[in-house]
């Protein structure tokens, strides 16, 4: 997702923790950055081996952890101690969009022919005002390309605050549910969830409280560990 340098009122200034609320709006209210470049773990696609390919941005990227220490990282980890051998790419690109990430998809997945794809992109086209019909075109075109390519996917789906309009939050959130339907894919409905709707929200937070710290990249695994171990079936 985007970053933004707005400044935040720190809980001593403001004499209480931010609410749930404020920091799910901070993290949905993300403003861009010039897209970086992509944060790899694992190696190139070998015909020998199965490729899990990663799409997303800034919370698929590592943004501000140590390398190799996200939630895609340790799905790698994960896979090997569970036996597995694919190898897993991650493509994703701080400040990306779901356009962005469609104009990439062609080359990676013939580069990496990978068995699975999985897609965390679509926070920041809202953030930018893109209209969300653009949106679902480019998610659903992600997705066809990469069944076509005999790639299955997982959507990882992100969710707007309250303070976008309940009608806005509602319609985008109903986008990643309905590409998943269309094409077949997997779907993990809020990819932050039990981190951004959690009680202290900070918690899990960088100091930007904006992105998800160290600790809640496991947190972040487990939420999509579900649907996609299904598809390694």
């Amino acid at each position: 997702m985007k970053h933004c340098n707005k400044s935040v009122t720190s809980p001593e200034a403001a004499g209480a923790l931010p609410s749930r609320r404020q920091i799910f709006g901070l993290v949905a209210g993300l403003l861009a950055l010039p897209a970086a470049t992509a944060q790899v773990q694992g190696t190139a696609a070998n015909p020998q081996r199965s490729v899990v390919l990663v799409v997303g941005d800034s919370l698929s990227a590592e943004y501000g952890l140590r390398r190799g220490s996200g939630w895609v990282a340790l799905l790698e980890q994960r896979l090997r101690e569970t036996g597995r051998k694919e190898v897993v790419f991650n493509a994703s690109v701080s400040g990306d969009t779901t356009s962005g990430g469609r104009s990439r998809l062609p080359s990676l997945l013939e580069q990496h022919r990978p068995r699975i794809v999985v897609i965390e992109l679509g926070g920041n086209d809202a953030l930018r005002g893109l209209p969300l019909t653009q949106t679902e075109d480019n998610l659903r075109a992600m997705a066809r390309a990469s069944r076509q390519a005999g790639s299955r996917v997982v959507l990882l789906g992100m969710q707007m605050p309250p303070n976008y309009g309940a009608r806005y939050a509602a319609d985008f959130a109903a986008l990643y549910p309905k590409v998943a339907r269309e094409t077949g894919s997997a779907l993990v409905p809020f990819f932050l969830k039990g981190i951004a709707d959690r009680p202290d929200p900070t918690e899990l937070f960088q100091t930007d409280r904006i992105h998800p710290n160290e600790r809640a990249q496991t947190l972040m695994l487990d939420t999509m560990w579900a649907e996609f171990k299904k598809l390694l079936k």
